[in-house]
């Protein structure tokens, strides 16, 4: 079965077996790129006139490496894999937290892995780079809890801000009422200086657990910010 992994499957389920051990789990795979190196292999042959390996076409997919993990442990948890382009790993916390949320008696792995696209595809904005992140939602007592947020970012706020304030007030009632409610900035905009940027979410997620820091990437017109928080004894 090793064997007829590609190198992304090998480093999934490499991080994911240490993550969760023997224990049975729900699987978040996610990867932006997924198995496109292997398509992109079974494109070239496909024009060369070869045959396809039908055991490559089988894990070129995206949820290959769920498949694979749940057949290699004996382990029929739901599974489920997603791609959001740059924004992957972040959507992939929101899924896995949102699996948790709904049963938190079941614990939740989140895998993300990912590599640069085939050479072929031209320069890829935001590009990722090798490796893989395995995180485990549980039940155990933490010492904190991991804080994420997704906001437009500073430049498209501040045109938001400015346009909004051209506008004529429609009444002095109205001005008043604005003035008096809460800032509708939200708070992850007016602490965005206090966190180091990083050039993709993974870089900017392990950051933040490996040294408990703010961290921040900014994506088209989103801003993702990732904290640290220790919990209250």
């Amino acid at each position: 079965m090793r064997r007829r992994l590609s190198t992304l499957s090998r480093v999934a389920l490499k991080v994911a077996h240490d993550c969760v051990g023997a224990s049975e789990a729900r699987v978040v795979f996610a990867s932006r790129h997924g198995e496109l190196r292997r398509t992109t292999d079974i494109l070239r042959a496909l024009r060369s006139g070869e045959p396809v390996s039908p055991t490559a076409f089988s894990l070129s997919v995206l949820n290959a490496m769920t498949g694979v993990f749940g057949i290699a442990r004996g382990d029929r948890s739901a599974a489920s894999a997603i791609s959001a382009g740059p924004e992957t790993l972040g959507y992939a916390l929101l899924e896995a937290y949102a699996q948790y949320a709904t049963q938190p008696a079941s614990p939740v792995l989140l895998v993300y892995a990912d590599e640069p696209a085939d050479p072929a595809y031209g320069t890829i904005e935001d590009e990722v780079q090798g490796g893989a992140i395995a995180i485990l939602l549980g039940g155990e007592a933490v010492e904190g809890h991991l804080v994420c947020t997704r906001s437009p970012a500073r430049d498209e706020q501040e045109g938001q801000e400015r346009a909004a304030s051209e506008r004529p007030a429609a009444s002095a009632a109205s001005a008043e009422s604005s003035a008096n409610a809460p800032n509708p900035r939200p708070a992850a905009i007016t602490c965005a200086t206090s966190a180091t940027r990083f050039a993709t979410q993974s870089q900017a997620l392990l950051h933040c657990l490996e040294t408990g820091k703010p961290a921040a990437w900014q994506g088209a017109g989103v801003l993702w910010q990732w904290g640290w928080h220790d919990r209250a004894v």
